[in-house]
């Protein structure tokens, strides 16, 4: 996972840049919020803003997610990767901001990480927020402790929320989670022969796909190994549900369907002792883009494996495409694919009531491997291809699961 920062310029240049001019109306309709002030942008069909009205909306949505769903606490240490400029004061948890820069994966040269590095840490001094940049190459010597769900948090009892929020409140909030300026940091050195075997990792990937994937997991790792490191017990991940949508439909295509609710919830909590959270799921892509280009956030363009690749290049970015043009003419696309994806259950065991060893020891999910009793005909209709080749069929037609699959879930079988 990239930071939102710079994530959501990936669909800001596919889609919406191009046609931002086309969602301004004119000076003659008013906001549809206080009635008096022209509006400035349009969101859906009918709900036109003006400036201000869509930065209060824009804020109370991320607020509102945050405060249904009771998962952060206040004065909770939380790393993400996005910020609101000038609300640390407004914020009830202690926010920190963590980068990992892809560029070794993608085959750009020291000089052009070493810049884009400069020109990411000046933004995020700018925040006031503790900060973190990190090179993909890390991964590589990362302990194994990582692979096992640590021991989750106790539950808190019910209205231990209601009570801390109280708490919070009567107390002074404007001093509580004060911005800290962080000292001058030395961006991070990366080792030729690590660079090398990186890109080795990825490239012994066979497709575009897989090669796609496999960075993401690895991204995702290295997020929760800094988590950890750095004593923050949330991840907040930028993902939005345009986002969601596409991930959801690549997901079911690369076979993670019993993984949807890990992959695309609100909270995450496959590695136990770090919660991964996605805060901004409500928002369309497009309604970030309005608000980066509407209120001056500072981005910074990175390329990423499917830069200038094309549609048919890998499943996900073929899913993006005709998730994307489909939105065009249907602007309901994306919202009936993501309140979908709330309805969804596993029908497996969840992640965090799976032992580690019934975990994949990729994506730390719970195993989806498990077969179970089957008639021959039914065993052929559910395991064609490569899964059939790994597994045996027992006595009384029983399913048995070959060696191969020990720790690897059905999807990293096919990657």
């Amino acid at each position: 996972m990239q930071t939102c920062l710079c994530r959501v310029i990936k669909y800001e240049s596919m889609q919406i840049i191009f046609h931002f001019c086309s969602y301004f109306v004119s000076v003659s309709k008013k906001c549809v919020k206080c009635k008096e002030a022209p509006a400035a942008v349009v969101i859906r069909a009918g709900d036109t803003f003006c400036r201000g009205c869509f930065k209060e909306y824009f804020i109370h949505k991320f607020r509102a997610m945050l405060g249904k769903n009771r998962v952060i606490f206040p004065g909770e240490k939380v790393i993400c990767g996005l910020y609101f400029q000038n609300a640390h004061k407004k914020l009830r948890f202690s926010p920190g901001i963590v980068f990992v820069d892809e560029g070794g994966a993608v085959g750009q040269s020291v000089e052009e990480r070493q810049r884009t590095l400069a020109e990411l840490q000046a933004v995020f001094k700018a925040t006031g927020f503790p900060f973190h940049m990190v090179p993909l190459e890390q991964v590589l010597e990362l302990p194994s402790s990582v692979l096992v769900t640590a021991p989750a948090l106790s539950e808190r009892p019910a209205g231990a929320y209601k009570a801390a929020v109280d708490r919070f409140i009567q107390s002074d909030s404007s001093s509580s989670v004060p911005p800290r300026q962080q000292e001058e940091t030395s961006l991070p050195h990366v080792q030729e022969s690590h660079r090398q075997l990186l890109q080795q990792l990825i490239g012994s990937a066979k497709t575009q796909t897989a090669r796609e994937d496999l960075l993401n997991t690895l991204r995702q790792h290295l997020l929760v190994h800094t988590a950890r490191t750095e004593g923050y017990s949330k991840l907040m991940l930028g993902d939005n549900c345009t986002r969601l949508a596409v991930k959801l439909l690549t997901s079911i295509s690369l076979g993670r369907g019993a993984q949807l609710a890990q992959d695309t919830g609100f909270s995450d909590s496959r590695y136990g002792d770090t919660i991964l959270v996605r805060p901004m799921r409500d928002y369309s892509a497009k309604e970030i883009a309005y608000y980066n280009r509407m209120f001056s956030v500072p981005s910074v363009f990175l390329p990423s494996l499917d830069t200038k690749t094309t549609d048919k290049s890998s499943i996900q970015r073929l899913t993006e495409s005709f998730v994307t043009k489909l939105q065009a003419d249907f602007p309901s696309t994306v919202s009936t694919i993501y309140r979908t994806s709330e309805k969804l259950q596993t029908a497996c065991r969840s992640s965090s009531a799976a032992d580690h060893w019934d975990r994949c020891l990729l994506c730390m999910c719970a195993l989806d491997t498990a077969v179970g009793k089957c008639c021959r005909d039914r065993y052929q209709k559910l395991v064609k291809g490569q899964i059939r080749r790994k597994m045996n069929l027992g006595v009384n037609n029983t399913c048995v699961p070959s060696r191969p699959f020990s720790g690897i879930c059905f999807h990293a079988n096919r990657m």
